[in-house]
């Protein structure tokens, strides 16, 4: 795309954005603190609540006490605790809850903080299982408390671009997605490794030991919901593992989790395609990127500095697209435009969901985006279980 086209098209998106539902909006009081306790010193430790002059975090936990102390010198926050459930019996000073424990955890500690009127924030994914999706959309109607999830791709630099781009039409219609995400690691050095991620802090068996790759798929998936807003609706998929190496990590269970990569083909709404790959045993660069391919052209995103980002248009030669510096913008608090991890995606996820608090609206990844791409990943897992039957994916959007 042109540098030329490539100006009025953000200067059209800008002065849209409020259409767009990008974060803007008046706030009901714009003088309200909100207190948000944060779970979790590993990811947790890593964003940007404090720089928000609308936040205070008034009180951190962690089950170890090394992330604790990371908790308490990131957010110079002296009301730790233990856990989550002392943390709830004891102190009553938030309003919100920020939950990055272990991925097995989400909906359970989610659940608990909507009991005590909490608001929450979560990390990826919303659940794991097709029950915990229903019980998570009930008690959100019940509770009617915000709910955000905390998914880095719906504000990485080249997913927004490429929803600019949705949104003004350049693709045309957007017809294939091809999104993955590549986390490699050497199983058998992990194993012997307690420090790796294979392992909690205390040396036991980290939740990473028995997890399906297509049970973290909101990376991926999210390329595709997270640019056209299209729902999946059908999967299948294949899985594969070297199974002699997962007999290895004996808190795996094979019956169960024989695959340590997955490649799904996904059905949007639309009649549309996305292939979808989830590999955890790869040789290859690790990634979360996408490439997107319309009717007009094709957007390929930038695969770390191997190559950049990529605009080919259907009549046309390949051009290099330079992203906008998204961190700069002013829709951002002035003490939050930095880069950040992730895509610089951290300090969006942080502003969004206390701007949410103060303006009294739902977060743009609410619980619907939440659910819309984590249950597709749960059913190709099944699917994979199946040797790739085609399955349908439940509809969690209340439409």
């Amino acid at each position: 795309m042109a540098a030329q086209s490539r100006r009025q098209a953000l200067q059209s998106t800008t002065a849209g954005a409020v259409a767009f539902g990008l974060g803007l909006g008046q706030a009901q009081d714009p003088g309200r603190k909100v207190r948000l306790a944060v779970v979790g010193g590993g990811f947790g430790a890593m964003f940007f609540w404090h720089e928000h002059p609308n936040c205070a975090i008034t009180a951190v936990t962690d089950l170890h006490s090394a992330r604790r102390e990371r908790l308490r010198q990131v957010y110079r926050c002296d009301n730790v605790h233990d856990s989550l459930e002392e943390m709830l019996r004891k102190s009553k000073d938030f309003d919100a809850v920020a939950v990055f424990s272990g991925a097995p955890d989400h909906y359970k500690h989610v659940s608990m903080c909507f009991d005590r009127g909490l608001h929450v924030l979560s990390a990826v994914p919303a659940c794991n299982s097709l029950e915990e999706a229903e019980k998570l959309k009930s008690l959100k109607k019940r509770t009617g408390l915000r709910y955000m999830m905390a998914e880095s791709t719906y504000y990485r630099d080249g997913c927004r671009y490429a929803r600019e781009l949705f949104r003004q039409g350049g693709f045309g219609e957007l017809f294939y997605t091809e999104a993955e995400y590549y986390h490699d690691g050497n199983i058998e050095q992990m194993l012997a490794n307690p420090k790796s991620l294979l392992y909690s802090p205390d040396g036991k068996p980290s939740w990473r030991q028995n997890q399906s790759p297509m049970h973290y798929p909101t990376h991926s998936v999210s390329f595709l919901v997270g640019v056209t807003g299209e729902r999946i609706t059908e999967v299948s998929c294949l899985g594969w593992g070297d199974r002699k190496l997962l007999s290895k990590v004996k808190a795996r269970d094979l019956a169960k989790s024989p695959f340590s990569n997955e490649t799904a083909l996904m059905r949007t709404s639309g009649g549309h395609a996305l292939r979808c790959n989830e590999f955890r045993q790869v040789a290859s660069i690790e990634s979360e990127r996408a490439q997107w391919f319309g009717e007009k052209g094709t957007l390929y995103m930038a695969k770390t500095a191997y190559h950049g980002d990529v605009w080919h248009p259907r009549y046309g030669k390949p051009q290099p697209v330079e992203l906008p510096k998204y961190w700069q913008s002013e829709r951002l608090p002035e003490k939050m435009r930095h880069t950040s991890h992730h895509g610089n995606s951290a300090t969006w996820i942080s502003a969004e969901f206390i701007d949410a608090l103060v303006e009294n609206r739902e977060p743009e990844i609410g619980l619907e985006f939440a659910l819309g791409v984590t249950v597709p990943g749960i059913v190709a897992h099944q699917s994979a279980l199946k040797n790739g039957e085609q399955m349908k994916v439940p509809d969690f959007s209340g439409k």
